[in-house]
C-alpha cells in the first residue's frame, strides 16, 4: 500500500489526497509537522515538505505536482476517460498551466501564507516562527483572493471544467487550495456565483469526504465548510 506523508492543512498535500480518492488509490496517512524537521522524513525529502508518497517500487515522490505526473505515469491509461491528465498534448498543456496556476500562485499568494498564519503558527515552538499571526498577511491574501476567484468564474463562464469539458488535475489543485481557505472562512463566495458553482459541483465528489473531516484544535471551521448548498 502506498503512504502519504501529509498535513491536513497543506493544500499541497490536500490536491493529492483528492488524486488518489479519484483514483481509487488506498494510502496510509501520515501526518507530518514539517516544522519538526524530522531526519527521516528528510531523508525522503530534503526540501522538508509535504506531501510525499511512498509505493513499493520507488522509494519516495516528493512535492504534489511531481505525484501528480508519477501517478498519471503509472495509472493514467488505466483510468481511461476518468484520467485526471488528459491523453491530448494540447489538452495536457492546459491542464498543467492551471495545475501550475494553482500550487504556485494561488499557493504564495493566498493558500500557503493564510495556513501558516491561521494553523501552523499556533503549533510551531517560538523558535522556529511560531507566535501570533500577522494581520498584515491576512489582509494581502483576502485582497488576493478575489481576483482568483473571478479568473476561476471566467474559465467555467467558457467551459465545464477549468481546463476543458472533463474533470482534471486543475480543478483538484485548485479545490484543494480553496478548501483551506474556505474552512477559515476566508473564501468570499458571494463576489462570484459562477466560482461558488463549480467548487459545489467539486467539493459534493465523494474524494471530498475525508477532507470535510479534518479538524484544527480549538478551531472550528466555517459554516459553509461542509455545506455541500452553500
Amino acid at each position: 500500500m502506498a503512504i502519504l506523508y501529509h498535513h491536513p492543512f497543506c493544500p499541497h498535500s490536500r490536491f493529492i489526497r483528492l488524486s488518489i480518492a479519484e483514483m481509487g488509490i488506498e494510502a496510509d496517512l501520515i501526518e507530518e509537522k514539517v516544522w519538526e524537521r524530522r531526519e527521516a522524513f528528510l531523508a525522503l525529502n530534503p526540501a522538508g515538505t509535504t506531501p510525499v508518497l511512498v509505493e513499493e517500487q520507488i522509494a519516495s515522490v516528493p512535492g504534489s505536482r511531481i505525484i501528480a505526473e508519477w501517478l498519471d505515469e503509472t495509472r493514467g491509461l488505466a483510468l481511461n476517460d476518468r484520467r485526471l491528465l488528459p491523453e491530448n498534448p494540447s489538452a495536457r498543456v492546459e491542464v498543467r498551466r492551471l495545475v501550475a496556476w494553482f500550487t504556485e500562485k494561488f499557493g504564495a499568494e493566498v493558500s500557503e501564507p493564510l495556513v501558516h498564519e491561521k494553523i501552523y503558527k499556533r503549533f510551531m515552538p517560538g523558535d522556529v516562527g511560531g507566535g501570533p499571526p500577522d494581520p498584515a498577511v491576512f489582509r494581502a491574501a483576502k485582497s488576493n483572493i478575489r481576483y482568483h476567484l473571478k479568473y476561476i468564474g471566467y474559465l467555467i463562464r467558457q467551459r465545464k471544467w477549468l481546463a476543458g469539458e472533463a474533470l482534471s488535475y486543475a480543478d483538484l489543485a485548485a479545490a484543494a487550495h480553496l478548501s483551506c481557505v474556505d474552512y477559515l472562512g476566508d473564501v468570499p463566495w458571494d463576489e462570484d456565483a459562477v466560482a461558488r458553482d463549480w467548487y459545489a459541483r467539486v467539493k459534493s465528489r465523494p474524494s471530498f469526504r475525508t477532507l470535510f473531516e479534518d479538524r484544527v484544535l480549538g478551531m472550528a471551521p466555517s459554516p459553509v465548510y461542509a455545506d455541500l448548498d452553500f
